[in-house]
Order: structure tokens, then sequence, then C-alpha cells
């Protein structure tokens, strides 16, 4: 069966692991490649019209026209393509994914999706084949697929790009360390004799891992209106200034009513003992919720486990590890976070 957008496929998955895997803990073997930080995308082309899949089969045809215009004119034919897509920013030579800037791309406005797209064009990194003119690959091994695909993609230019793949496992994580500083977050191995098996967690991903010490400066309540929903952490800037840098959650039912009872000392409150709210920024996508807090003396650290920054924050959810009454909160700054060096997003596509 050819997957198409009323049809659509859902992706293959990936499930975490701790390291870069053995290509022998796998029958048939891995084949490896670098994890892009964008929004994944389904091709669909019928040789004459474009459509774009999101994970979730949304179609994001409209907000990324330079894309669908390129799949027209440079496919060389009806296909179904895995991928994702990406902006990148800076000057070649000292280029980076951009996920900020990506995630703009997605707008409302007509006006603005046009001007986005010549602003901030985004490019498609291709990394699985579906289906090719009338034949699907769902059933072929990923070996086969991968040679299809760079067959197919061979005289395609950009803004359509080939993954670059490899089965040598020590270039495999010299990648996950130095791809990093092009803004890329991680190495996937995939099985080079696994068919295309659409929402299965089949393949395997390695992603960055640290910790930090953070303040907690105030949480959230729970949407069903009792206990933390979530706790949001701070760091001090070399101006002494501390900044929301992203929060942690998933907490039980029993800790998060625990957490208002421990916390409750530090609640700031006002002259008639009401606590303090504070409020979050807000974005196009926290328009129409409630971002507002409860204020927290901003004296208790914990400790939490990130993948990498965004900026000056989180780019994921962090996750709690412990608590540090041991730490002085005045010293948890961004010091302590570990930057990678920086790698030009050129080399990654060589």
């Amino acid at each position: 069966m050819i997957p198409t957008p009323s049809d659509p496929v859902a992706p293959m998955l990936a499930k975490a692991v701790t390291a870069v895997p053995e290509p022998d803990s796998v029958d048939g073997g891995l084949s490896y490649e670098p994890k892009w930080d964008g929004f994944r995308a389904i091709i669909y082309f019928d040789g004459d019209t474009v459509e774009i899949g999101s994970r979730g089969s949304k179609m994001l045809t409209r907000y990324f026209p330079e894309l669908t215009d390129a799949f027209a004119r440079l496919l060389p034919g009806p296909c179904v393509l895995d991928g994702e897509i990406v902006v990148p920013t800076g000057e070649p030579g000292n280029q980076k994914l951009d996920w900020e800037t990506l995630s703009q791309r997605i707008h409302p406005a007509e006006s603005r999706v046009r001007k986005l797209s010549v602003e901030t064009p985004a490019m498609f990194v291709a990394f699985d084949l579906i289906s090719v003119g009338d034949r699907s690959l769902l059933d072929a091994p990923f070996s086969e697929r991968r040679a299809e695909l760079e067959s197919f993609l061979d005289s395609v230019d950009d803004p359509i790009k080939l993954s670059q793949v490899t089965q040598d496992v020590e270039l495999a994580r010299r990648w996950l360390v130095e791809f990093e500083g092009a803004g890329l977050d991680g190495v996937v191995a995939k099985p080079l004799a696994q068919g295309y098996v659409p929402n299965k967690r089949l393949m395997l991903k390695v992603k960055h891992q640290r910790t930090a010490d953070a303040v907690v400066l105030g949480y959230r309540v729970h949407k069903s209106g009792q206990g933390v929903g979530s706790l949001l952490l701070g760091l001090y800037d070399d101006d002494g200034t501390l900044l929301n840098v992203g929060g942690i959650s998933a907490f039980s039912d029993k800790v998060r009513l625990q957490l208002v009872e421990e916390l409750d000392p530090l609640v700031i409150r006002d002259a008639e003992g009401k606590a303090e709210l504070g409020e979050t920024d807000r974005s196009r996508f926290s328009s129409g919720r409630d971002v507002s807090f409860v204020r927290l003396e901003p004296t208790v650290v914990v400790e939490v486990k990130y993948d990498q920054m965004e900026g000056r924050r989180f780019r994921h959810t962090a996750q709690f590890l412990r608590w540090r009454p041991d730490r002085d909160a005045r010293s948890c700054t961004f010091d302590q976070l570990e930057r990678p060096i920086a790698y030009d997003l050129g080399g990654v596509l060589a």
C-alpha cells in the first residue's frame, strides 16, 4: 500500500538508549546517522502536488511554501519521503540549526508565512524512502531503502539534503560529540535488516544528557487545581539577575500534594498574607494559556537532568534528580553549564 495524505503513514520511531550501541547488538547490524533537531516530516509527492505531513499526521504544507515549490520542481518522480524540516542560521562556514527560528514558521497569517519563507528559509533532510513510483518500500530492509534513497536523490540540490550515514560506530560516537556544536541533538542507530514499521520504536536514539543545579523560583498549580504541577527553575547571570530557564514536572499525585506543604514556608506573600503570583513569558503557543505561577523565595536548589540549551533556556523539560540542601542558591549560575564546541552545519551535511 502506498501512503497518501488522506491515508497517511505514522513515522517509525526510536527508543532512547544511554550510549551509542555496538553494531553487533542487533541482528543484521546497525547504520548510524545524525539526529536532526527539527520538525519530523513525511513528504507525499504524486508527481504533481506536494503535501507535508507532521509526526502526528497533521499537514504542515501551508507553512513551508519554499519547500513545496522545491519538492515539485526537484524530485524526480512520485514518492513518499521521511525526514526532518530544519532551519539553518548564520553565515556559510559558521551555520547551525535554529529551533527557535524554525518554531516561528508555524504562524496563522498567510502574509507572515510568505515573509518568513524568504527571510528564514527551511531545508529538508531526507533519511528514509517509504515508497517510490508505484512501489511501497515498507517491507524492504533499511539497507535497501537507504540505497534506493541515495539513487533517487542523486541529482537533487538545495534545499533538499541527504542525511549522512555510517556503519563505523567510532565515527558515530564522534558525531554525538561534534555535531552538537551545529545544533544537532544526538545520534540515531537504525537496524539494517529492519523494514519500515510505522509508529513502532524499533530504532535507537542517543541524546546528550547533562546535569545542573538550579534555583526553584516558583511553582505552577496542577491543572486539577490540587498540588504542584511544575517547578520553575532559575539560574543567575553575570549581573546577578535570576533568570527563568525552564521547569520540571511529571510528579505523582502524592508528591504534588507534599510539595505544596513543603514549599509553603517559601511562598512570597503580600501584606494581607496572599501568595504573590508571577507570569512567565507568553508566546503565540501560550497566548490562551494560564502562565501564572506562585512566587517562592529563591533559596531551594534542585539538581536536574537536561539534554541541551536553547539560548538561555533548557531546550526540553528538565528531569528531577535530587534536592541539593548543601548548595547555596547564589552559586547556581550559567557558568556551570557545559557548552558544546561550535561546529559548522556544512560539515554535517557534507
